[in-house]
């Protein structure tokens, strides 16, 4: 770290006013000096060993008084200056939005809970980061747009998490009161706007996609993909797709990797259905456009998967120097104190 100073005029100043009181003193001690006042000698009296000693040290102390007064005085003009320090460090800044996918159909409830829980912990660690949340299921609703007011995210996450906790299974359901109804009713909202149709994961991906600066409905291509912040989707789904979407999952992902945006697909579903088509279809199709999928197979839980892809997606973040003056007057205010304890220490040795 490098001394500096935040106002060195202020130390000038304090220099100038001061050599002006010392010549206003030796101005008017000369004056003094040249009256006709009688002087009284104590020569006689300091003859004797003892008063000699003790005249001595009363000059002694004297000197030291007004050295240590010049010397605060000094330390005085110093900190008027205010010392300063030039902190240089690093500055941690992800320049990422990441925009959470969630399928809400009945078969994929229990599993959303536990994604919403680990970026509800995730999100204490974000610097940068921008999240948003949408959920979807015959149709879209966003439930909080791209933010990095982590404040609002864990407040919607928190809501988001005790309104999913009554679904975790059957029996959870069947003993919801209907309050706990009215919560998740509310919350689904605007997810089931087509009869006759469920999870249309391709629709689904759009409409998170087009929360992502850069992407516009049919106007996906490398001309509006330039983009400065990292773009990615996790999508959480079982691809049980049923109805007829406007966009296939494939098609989906298309449009997306033409915006340079990333999705990557977490499967919430049974692990007994991880071998079914319709998930070796939905890891071919995330893995052919350059995302990452993940399933419980491994023995990981919902929570170890998110955390994987988050980890993976580290490679985002920046590390940008900084510079900032702060100031430093801790050892200049510790020596001005000692100063001044000494002369108080001299100032009582000479009034005895």
């Amino acid at each position: 770290m490098m001394l500096a100073w935040h106002w060195p005029w202020a130390a000038l100043a304090g220099v100038l006013a001061a050599l002006a009181i010392i010549v206003l003193i030796v101005v008017f001690a000369r004056r003094n000096a040249a009256d006709d006042t009688p002087v009284f000698s104590m020569d006689d009296d300091l003859n004797t060993e003892h008063a000699s000693r003790l005249f001595r040290q009363w000059r002694a102390l004297g000197r030291l008084a007004i050295s240590v007064l010049v010397l605060a005085l000094a330390l005085a003009i110093v900190l008027v200056a205010r010392p300063s320090q030039v902190d240089a460090g690093d500055e941690r800044a992800s320049s990422r939005d990441i925009v959470l996918c969630l399928d809400v159909s009945g078969s994929t409830l229990p599993y959303d809970r536990e994604v919403i829980d680990t970026y509800l912990e995730l999100v204490k660690h974000f610097e940068g980061e921008r999240i948003g949340l949408s959920i979807f299921n015959s149709t879209s609703r966003t439930v909080f747009p791209l933010t990095d007011d982590y404040e609002l995210v864990t407040k919607q996450l928190t809501s988001a998490s005790k309104a999913l906790k009554g679904v975790e299974s059957q029996d959870d359901i069947d003993k919801m009161s209907d309050a706990e109804y009215q919560d998740i009713a509310n919350w689904l909202e605007g997810t089931q706007n087509r009869k006759d149709a469920t999870s249309l994961i391709g629709d689904g991906v759009v409409s998170c996609a087009a929360m992502l600066p850069g992407f516009a409905y049919g106007e996906a291509n490398h001309a509006n993909a330039d983009r400065q912040r990292a773009a990615s989707i996790v999508l959480a789904t079982d691809n049980v797709v049923s109805g007829k979407p406007t966009y296939s999952l494939t098609e989906a992902l298309d449009l997306t990797q033409q915006t340079k945006i990333t999705v990557d697909g977490l499967y919430s579903g049974p692990k007994a259905s991880e071998s079914d088509q319709t998930t070796t279809d939905m890891k071919s199709a995330i893995e052919s456009h350059g995302g990452i999928f993940l399933t419980q197979s491994n023995g990981a839980s919902i929570d170890e998967l998110v955390r994987d892809i988050q980890s993976r997606r580290d490679t985002d973040v920046e590390n940008k120097a900084k510079s900032s003056m702060v100031d430093a007057p801790s050892l200049w205010t510790l020596a001005l104190a000692v100063i001044l304890i000494i002369w108080i220490v001299c100032a009582w040795r000479l009034r005895r």
